[in-house]
């Protein structure tokens, strides 16, 4: 996806504080049990966790980029006040629910380094400087980045014709420690989140090759009547997605 997004209006109001994501690869006689948390949305997540968003999201083949839907794959964004009620999301009867049918899941707890554009109407403003002070001081951290786009119908084949190349570079770049494809509505509502062994890998990644091409002709063309696109740093994670993840807590 582009890293030009669309700006928010001004007067939009800003979300802030500190971002959960929750990767979950179900297992399969748990699918449908999946699929019913999918058509509930974010809106329980609001309701008993405190997040003032919060995004259930499907997934692609795989838990891929692609047209094909993952009948196992999904994912939840959900932003909270501070790091302590991060923990207490993923420490809450939701997410236990979802760990215990997976067959595979990855949570991480994030700062929002920076952002540019909106969701939903509401722009994104960096974190705190409590949540993400300490972990800005060591060297090479991993961080991780969450791009999201409304496609505009008329658009949505020209833009799909630019995927599976980007998704080709992703899977092959040596420094991209996990990625997963994520959607809020088939073809037009699209979501990425990934992690990268630090800052200078995600830039080699987004500033050639496929991915290259691909955010150039977004902004030519006008692929999206809203986007977003978010820097993350990685505070603390848990689980395990396709093998293990360097350790960071």
């Amino acid at each position: 996806m582009t890293e030009r997004p669309t700006p928010a209006e001004p007067g939009d109001g800003a979300l802030s504080g500190v971002v959960v994501v929750l990767l979950v690869d179900f297992h399969p006689h748990h699918q449908s049990w999946g699929w019913r948390r999918l058509m509930r949305g974010g809106g329980v997540w609001r309701e008993q966790t405190g997040a003032t968003f919060a995004k259930v999201m499907g997934s692609g083949h795989d838990g891929g980029f692609t047209l094909r839907p993952s009948a196992t794959h999904q994912g939840l964004v959900a932003m909270v006040p501070n790091q302590g009620q991060a923990q207490a999301l993923l420490e809450s009867d939701l997410a236990q629910d979802y760990r215990q049918r997976a067959r595979q899941w990855w949570a991480g707890i994030m700062a929002i380094q920076s952002a540019r554009g909106s969701w939903d109407g509401h722009a994104w403003q960096p974190s705190a400087a409590p949540s993400y002070a300490a972990p800005l001081t060591r060297q090479a951290m991993p961080m991780a980045v969450l791009t999201r786009a409304s496609i505009r119908p008329a658009k949505a084949m020209a833009f799909w014709r630019h995927a599976p190349a980007a998704q080709e570079d992703l899977q092959a770049s040596d420094g991209c420690l996990l990625a997963m494809g994520l959607g809020e509505a088939p073809l037009v509502r699209q979501c990425t989140f990934s992690l990268w062994r630090d800052a200078q890998a995600m830039t080699d990644y987004a500033q050639d090759g496929a991915h290259q091409r691909a955010a150039a002709a977004a902004y030519k063309n006008d692929f999206f009547s809203e986007s977003l696109f978010v820097r993350l740093n990685l505070l603390s994670q848990r689980g395990v997605w396709r093998g293990p993840i360097a350790a960071h807590a």
